[in-house]
């Protein structure tokens, strides 16, 4: 069981953490939370969580000082920093203590839940689910089991699932893997049974239903925060793939 820590100085924010996703599903038995950086360094020291999450300043104190700290005692707990500043400043320094991610404040749950199932997988070498649990361990575009997938192929899974916001193609992908793009769409296609620009698809329409859905977000911010920059592209894919528009799927959510 893994075990996570979150520091933050509103006691509000601390719920709402807890809250914001089904820890134990993830395989956490054990959740601290506490309300200094002081507290913090001590708690780490005392129960070596797998995950920390730290707001980037509690009071006039600095989470990721806490880091370089811990960092300096050698102790393999993963980071994150959350913030409500999107200072370049804060986010340099937290980068340079090696942090996994810098997060805004509202968190983003679904943001959120990728980067811990990127360090889960990456970084702690778990799996996302147990046999109790298909869900978890299914992608929910393929319909197939992680496990059941090749080592690339969940890499280049993870890295969608991250980067589905930005300008992710797979030429991009297959130059940070160092492979011909071509070669590398073949793979991707015999395993998967699918295109890769038919599965980020997939996989953004997938997130666009859910936010449509579940939150009342503006039809063109929840298609910019997919990844489409074209609202009239993004209306079109939509209508394609689930035979409605965002509108209708909201009045009938």
């Amino acid at each position: 069981m893994y075990k996570l820590l979150i520091m933050d100085d509103e006691p509000q924010i601390l719920e709402g953490m807890k809250r914001i996703l089904n820890w134990e599903q993830y395989g956490f038995g054990q959740i601290e939370t506490c309300e200094s950086t002081e507290s913090a360094i001590s708690k780490v020291v005392d129960h070596l969580p797998d995950i920390a999450i730290f707001d980037v300043c509690v009071g006039k104190n600095l989470g990721y000082e806490a880091i370089r700290t811990l960092n300096n005692l050698h102790i393999p707990t993963k980071y994150i920093i959350m913030s409500g500043y999107s200072e370049f400043k804060f986010a340099q320094e937290a980068i340079r203590c090696g942090v996994k991610d810098y997060l805004l404040k509202p968190i983003d749950r679904i943001k959120l839940q990728q980067v811990i199932e990127k360090i889960i997988v990456e970084d702690l070498k778990g799996t996302l689910g147990n046999s109790s649990n298909d869900r978890l361990n299914k992608d929910p575009v393929l319909g197939v089991s992680y496990d059941s997938l090749s080592k690339l192929v969940n890499r280049i899974l993870l890295m969608i699932k991250t980067e589905y916001g930005q300008n992710i193609t797979l030429k991009s992908v297959a130059e940070r893997f160092q492979m011909n793009s071509t070669y590398l769409g073949q793979l991707f296609l015999k395993e998967t049974k699918m295109k890769f620009s038919e599965y980020l698809m997939a996989h953004r329409m997938l997130l666009a239903q859910e936010r449509i859905q579940m939150t009342g977000d503006k039809i063109s911010s929840i298609a910019l925060s997919v990844g489409y920059n074209n609202l009239n592209y993004f209306y079109t894919h939509f209508q394609s793939f689930f035979g409605k528009s965002p509108s209708d799927l909201r009045g009938k959510g």
